[in-house]
């Protein structure tokens, strides 16, 4: 990949990783997912578009947070990223398809594609979870926090159908692992990222002034509050679709799932996505 520095308006770094040919897209992370987690993605689309992704604030090699972010932070930095590529195109993941979403009510894009979007819609999902996450996380508990998280984000897993103690030793086993370690380091940016979004609950309506073209896909393994959320908001978004992808869970967008793959990236491209 390509690789170049530039600035936010604040003057924060902001490094862009950019490969493929053709109509630029901008990849946005899903919460706690480091950029290098998508180049799966970004293979999958470059013979057809040139990809863009970039970490956000509080990851590794990006800036680090300081405590006074707000999403306004988070829409200047992808400006940036916009006037540097020149992409009106957006794929978000997660929280990045709450970004890609609120990007879509003042920046100057296109076309916008979403998966599993991380969105607080009139009061679902349930965030009763985020103070005991808040807590968990500022003891350094990092089991708990994980445990707590899972359940709250996730509940129809595993680890919110067993007993909470039991999930916590299954969390604390998981820590052993190099992967589930590095999710953990990233706690302390995933927490106030959920914590904006649910500042921005609200009704379907509120997204209704983006005049780009939307798609907002969820998966059918997915908790089903992404659907819910997807529907809802299609039917007020003026050019916007919902799909649901067979199959796919929330990870779907990590591991470039050929059944999201196809969609989005016709849809991308201005064709029908069936």
């Amino acid at each position: 990949m390509r690789v170049d520095g530039i600035t936010s308006a604040d003057g924060a770094p902001i490094t862009v990783h950019t490969t493929g040919t053709g109509p630029d897209v901008v990849i946005l992370h899903a919460g706690g997912v480091p950029r290098q987690h998508y180049h799966g993605l970004a293979e999958a689309l470059e013979h057809r578009f040139t990809v863009h992704l970039y970490d956000r604030r509080g990851l590794p090699g990006a800036a680090p947070l300081d405590g006074s972010e707000t999403v306004a932070t988070d829409l200047a930095d992808l400006s940036a990223v916009l006037r540097h590529t020149g992409a009106r195109s957006l794929l978000g993941h997660g929280s990045g398809g709450f970004l890609a979403l609120r990007a879509g009510l003042t920046l100057p894009v296109y076309r916008i594609a979403v998966y599993d979007p991380a969105l607080s819609v009139s009061g679902r999902p349930a965030s009763d979870f985020l103070d005991p996450l808040e807590e968990a996380v500022h003891a350094g508990d990092q089991a708990r926090a994980l445990t707590v998280l899972t359940r709250g984000t996730h509940p129809d897993s595993l680890a919110a159908k067993l007993p909470f103690g039991l999930a916590l030793l299954l969390h604390r086993q998981l820590l052993r692992t190099p992967g589930k370690r590095a999710a953990a380091d990233l706690l302390p940016t995933v927490l106030p990222e959920i914590r904006r979004i649910r500042e921005h609950d609200g009704p379907p309506a509120d997204y209704a002034g983006i005049t780009a073209d939307v798609l907002l896909a969820a998966g059918a393994r997915s908790p089903e509050h992404f659907a819910e959320n997807c529907r809802t908001l299609a039917e007020a978004i003026p050019h916007g679709q919902a799909l649901i992808v067979a199959g796919a869970a929330h990870d779907a967008a990590v591991t470039a799932q050929d059944e999201l793959v196809r969609p989005v990236s016709r849809f991308l491209a201005g064709a029908p996505i069936a």
